[in-house]
């Protein structure tokens, strides 16, 4: 990637609050060597690109992946894996977790499933009550005719 290219692609992670830090796969290899991050570095070659922050790492996925995609705007940017609770991911994997819902997502899912059967049974409730209402007001206009 040319300096312009990366700018542009470390101002677009800014916005987005991820870090990123090119670094030499050895010294990273040695930096993270007995920790969960260790993983992420077995079997790449050549100097990577760390990527981290955002709310939560499935927004990272996210945008890591819309990058990836973005062949016009960002050349050469490739996802090459990622490591998740200790666990090395594929970048195929990436994409596959870039499809989960994020941190917000899945509280808003969480909050409709806790409050559908609030809503179910108010509207079951209701339901009898209004078609009673309606065939009393029916009958008052039949008896004032």
């Amino acid at each position: 990637m040319d300096a312009n290219t990366t700018v542009s692609l470390r101002r677009k992670l800014r916005e987005r609050n991820i870090e990123l830090l090119v670094v030499k796969t050895s010294m990273a290899r040695r930096a993270t060597e007995g920790t969960p991050l260790g993983a992420a570095f077995e079997g790449i070659e050549g100097p990577v690109a760390m990527a981290w922050g955002d709310e939560d790492f499935i927004s990272l996925a996210k945008t890591i992946v819309e990058i990836d995609k973005n062949e016009a705007e960002f050349p050469g940017f490739e996802t090459r894996g990622g490591v998740m609770d200790g666990e090395p991911l594929s970048p195929q994997r990436v994409q596959e977790i870039s499809k989960w819902p994020n941190r917000a997502e899945q509280l808003s899912i969480l909050a409709g499933q806790i409050l559908s059967p609030g809503a179910q049974l108010s509207g079951a409730l209701l339901g009898p009550g209004g078609r009673l209402a309606s065939q009393i007001e029916k009958k008052a206009e039949e008896a004032t005719e």
